[in-house]
């Protein structure tokens, strides 16, 4: 009988404290915050060179990698989900083998997506259908970052095994590696070297290596202190059926949270340049919103996985409330913050006078998205944690469904309003759906 079987149905009690929940809530808030500074970087790094061609290329290739990149999202969040339950059961043995076939994942796909290297950029180029020049430049921004894949992949297994322990300050020193190493090498390449924007491109590249071998380096003398795996966990054909079903449903949840996202958008324009310029600044709030709420929500996923490995109820619906609690809480202050400010921080953004004026608009929509937004958030974690990805899936489908709906007959009623509570009609139907099927699911899981 393996160590796994032997330990499922042995309780591992455990205090959930204020202070967990802020052991990883604030790391990985600060870490996740870093993602849009090396944005900017990048930005200023090509924005030197005084062609708007080049810039429009990075602009344009950022998507195609937001895009790539968020289909693999499940390498960070399944891996954290999978291992935080084997962390619960107290199962060092199985939290080896669910890294190791995280990163068998991870090197393959990153091969896969460097082969399909050409059909990534004539996607990218036909979806964009921007001028020659622009095109010319994502072609080889794309390219060369696409030479990153292996490593930013095998990045997100390493993340995803560190938070699956709930060690929010390694996360956190692991991605200011990963983003400052970024930072300066782009600096360096791009500007020092002249190499413009394909040395911000090999500036991402030398990053993401640097961090895959630190990291790796990190887990590997770990997994050395620990007991060796049983023979064949790696390729345990049923244990990676299972990773499968769990990639595959956070994989699609990924897909239509893009498509929601381009859908605004895209309704956005129909309603004028000027609209579809108003909704890209203040979607920047809510995007802030999110990297802000996203430290809780991990904190949920990693606490709720452990609870449920370690089967023992008490932590889970501790985690709950207190994920709950301290979301909530903070998504209030950001929203009075925004509504506060907001003027200072949209001159910020544009200097556009008209698109200023049509921002300040909508801002109070876009500054309540934190908090129709927060249980959306937190109850992801807890169902990622929980590895119950079936459900997130199905109401998340559930919830763009009721989003279309709103979005197409308020939209034309009610004009950018109108787009703007779609959105939030969107982000309240993810997370009460989740709410309500909460506690079946949790007596199932616990059956006393």
């Amino acid at each position: 009988m393996s160590t796994q079987t032997a330990s499922q149905g042995k309780v591992h009690p455990f205090q959930v404290t204020h202070g967990l929940v802020f052991a990883i809530a604030l790391p990985m808030t600060l870490a996740y915050l870093t993602t849009p500074l090396l944005g900017i970087v990048d930005t200023a790094v090509v924005g030197q060179l005084g062609d708007a061609a080049l810039l429009g290329g990075l602009a344009a290739g950022a998507i195609v990698f937001d895009v790539v990149f968020a289909s693999f999202s499940f390498l960070r969040s399944g891996t954290t989900g999978l291992v935080s339950q084997a962390f619960g059961r107290e199962d060092t043995r199985e939290e080896q083998a669910i890294f190791w076939r995280a990163f068998l994942i991870a090197i393959v796909s990153g091969l896969a997506l460097l082969v399909a290297g050409p059909l990534v950029v004539a996607g990218g180029v036909w979806f964009i259908a921007a001028e020659p020049r622009v095109s010319e430049a994502l072609s080889a921004y794309v390219y060369i970052r696409l030479i990153s894949a292996p490593f930013a992949l095998v990045n997100y297994a390493i993340l995803g095994y560190v938070l699956g322990r709930g060690e929010g300050g390694l996360g956190l020193l692991l991605q200011l590696i990963l983003n400052l190493c970024n930072i300066g090498l782009s600096i360096f390449l791009g500007l020092w070297l002249g190499w413009g924007l394909e040395g911000v491109a090999w500036g991402t590249v030398g990053g993401e290596a640097l961090a895959m071998v630190i990291g790796l380096t990190f887990v590997i003398r770990r997994f050395r202190r620990m007991p060796p795996m049983r023979r064949g966990a790696v390729t345990d054909m049923a244990a990676h059926r299972a990773m499968f079903v769990l990639n595959r449903d956070i994989m699609i949840r990924s897909f239509v949270l893009l498509a929601a996202f381009a859908l605004l958008a895209r309704q956005g324009a129909q309603m004028g340049t000027l609209t579809l310029a108003a909704n890209a600044v203040l979607m920047n709030f809510f995007l802030l919103a999110g990297y802000l709420l996203d430290g809780f929500a991990t904190a949920a996923e990693q606490i709720a996985g452990r609870a449920v490995g370690a089967r023992y109820r008490p932590a889970f619906d501790r985690a709950v409330k207190l994920t709950a609690i301290w979301g909530f809480g903070f998504s209030g202050l950001i929203a009075i913050l925004i509504l506060a400010f907001g003027s200072h921080l949209v001159a910020l953004v544009t200097t556009a006078p008209d698109v200023r004026a049509e921002a300040m608009r909508y801002l109070p929509w876009a500054a309540l998205t934190a908090v129709a937004g927060v249980l959306a958030f937190q109850m992801d974690g807890i169902f990622i944690g929980a590895t119950w990805s079936r459900d997130m899936r199905n109401m998340m489908l559930l919830s763009f469904a009721l989003y279309l709906a709103a979005i197409f007959t308020l939209g034309p009623a009610f004009g950018n309003h109108g787009l703007w509570a779609a959105l939030h009609v969107f982000l309240l139907a993810r997370g009460i759906s989740l709410l309500a099927i909460l506690p079946l699911r949790a007596a199932r899981t616990f059956p006393t």
